[in-house]
């Protein structure tokens, strides 16, 4: 299939491209003024999904990496424009793939970038009234370590609002607000009590991982992808892991690959436990609160007393694991699950029949096939609204591709289909389990010797909340050079307003849950 497709490519544009092919898939080589015609032509014409866009400084060129995926069969494609530094001006995707709309904007805000065409660049990442907007952080001339004291920010700065109507106002949620422990401001517009427009403006709390990244060992490195999200630490870390691993060819041991998908299991059972327990509460549902908040916090007992970490801190190693696990252990933390699920799925049908619950739910916070697709979403939220993607099927990692497990998919596309997909999704994750531990072969945990090198690779997971990617390039002084982060939070609150217009102001609360997003894995 991959061949294929680059060979249409040929024909398509002949002598405009450059391509090159390995084992993990396919580089693209275009002019800039080719990008938006090559990758409109990948998403609708071969039905690829975008990933991300990785934006590098590579003296004395501009190199933009536009990454896509599909099944297998396709493979990763990345389609890359390279220019001089001086010209900072790229063509905007955004009319033809609106996926690339936050890619576009946070590579403006970071690294200067302009993308012409694009309606909205600005405010982003650096807000203007807290930022001045001639930093550009991620550019190389910036010393990371010293503070920025002078900002000069716009203090005159405005939302930029849609709505002009007669008694149209907006209500402003945050960026601080009860029950919420980070910070994130959405301004509803509205004429009544339906939300007609909604923003969310996030990064208050940019914590510039990517920069802290630059000119450090690949181990620390690691230490801050596993802290771009608490709740899905094991998947980002993962993920950085897969790079390394690939840049430097490494094989990583058997007995480590499917202890990995045992862990990487585990955090997504105990996840989603969590955002049902979410949404019980969104809906002052305070029992079947109560009951999940019970079943959330013995999983996070269980996860630390079989591992030394609430979150599965420090297990993920360059080359395999830092710990091994008899199986006597395994055994007994695969029953343990086994009744934690046993009594989730009581809640489950509980749930089912009380219709004071699934009024608030059902039928509310509806995102379209065609709109979750549009808009690139990724996760349990894809999956209810008919998007059925997942990259432990697609672009399978640490042996997925031997378990036996389905997809779980939804139509219906509201909140109550994204409930239904955390429960299937949370039986399909101690089934895998019970298959890690029962394949769980001898030998080592760490590959007997762990040598980086030069170069530059993807690694992925499919992580709690979504398709998770991780770039990393590796000087030749074996420091890290560039490390790119691309979260499913940032992705799925792209998309978040598609489910909060024309939805009631009640609602907005519940739908928020529903979502179930980070805004520290946004905050990266």
């Amino acid at each position: 299939m991959l061949a294929g497709l680059l060979r249409e490519a040929d024909t398509r544009w002949p002598g405009k491209l450059r391509q090159t092919v390995d084992a993990r898939g396919a580089e693209i080589e275009c002019a800039p003024d080719l990008i938006s015609e090559l990758c409109s032509w990948l998403w609708s014409e071969h039905d690829l999904s975008f990933a991300c866009l990785i934006a590098e400084e590579r003296n004395p060129n501009w190199e933009l990496r536009y990454v896509w995926y599909g099944d297998g069969s396709e493979g990763l494609v990345q389609v890359i424009a390279r220019q001089s530094l001086d010209d900072c001006a790229f063509p905007s995707l955004i009319g033809r793939v609106h996926a690339v709309d936050w890619n576009e904007r946070e590579a403006e805000d970071l690294f200067g970038l302009l993308f012409q065409g694009h309606p909205r660049l600005g405010d982003f990442v650096l807000h203007d009234d807290h930022w001045n907007r001639e930093v550009t952080p991620m550019r190389k001339n910036v010393d990371g370590s010293i503070p920025l004291l002078r900002l000069l920010p716009e203090r005159e700065w405005r939302p930029l609002l849609v709505l002009n109507a007669p008694g149209g106002f907006v209500m402003p949620v945050g960026p601080i607000y009860s029950g919420v422990a980070e910070s994130a401001l959405f301004l509803l517009e509205t004429q009544g009590e339906d939300v007609i427009r909604c923003l969310p403006r996030l990064f208050y709390k940019y914590r510039a991982l990517e920069k802290l990244a630059e000119g450090r060992t690949a181990d620390y490195a690691l230490l801050l992808a596993e802290r771009c999200n608490g709740t899905s630490a094991f998947a980002h870390s993962l993920a950085f892991c897969h790079a390394v691993e690939a840049i430097g060819s490494m094989e990583v041991p058997a007995r480590a690959r499917v202890l990995r998908v045992l862990l990487a299991e585990l955090e997504r059972f105990r996840h989603h436990t969590a955002a049902i327990r979410e949404i019980c509460e969104s809906t002052a549902l305070a029992v079947g609160t109560s009951e999940a908040s019970i079943l959330e916090e013995e999983l996070l007992r269980l996860t630390c007393e079989f591992s030394g970490h609430r979150y599965l801190f420090g297990l993920n190693a360059i080359g395999g694991l830092t710990r091994d696990f008899d199986v006597g252990r395994c055994l007994q933390l695969q029953e343990t699950a086994q009744d934690i699920l046993r009594r989730l799925e009581q809640l489950e049908q509980r749930l089912r029949h009380t219709n004071t619950f699934l009024d608030r739910i059902e039928e509310v916070g509806t995102v379209s096939a065609r709109d979750a697709r549009d808009f690139g979403l990724v996760g349990p939220i894809a999956r209810a609204s008919g998007v059925a993607r997942d990259l432990r099927k697609m672009q399978p990692y640490s042996g997925y591709e031997n378990f036996s497990f389905s997809v779980p998919e939804d139509q219906a596309g509201d909140g109550y289909a994204r409930l239904r997909i955390l429960f299937a999704e949370a039986r399909q994750s101690v089934s895998l389990m019970e298959q890690a531990v029962s394949a769980l072969p001898l030998g080592s945990i760490c590959a007997p010797t762990v040598r980086l090198s030069p170069g530059a690779a993807l690694g992925w997971t499919e992580a709690p909340r979504g398709a998770a990617f991780h770039w990393l390039r590796i000087g030749d002084d074996l420091t890290v050079e560039r490390h790119r982060i691309a979260t499913p939070s940032f992705v799925n609150w792209n998309g978040f307003h598609l489910a909060t217009e024309n939805f009631a102001f009640q609602d907005f609360p519940i739908i928020l849950a529903t979502f179930g997003l980070s805004v520290a894995e946004n905050d990266r």
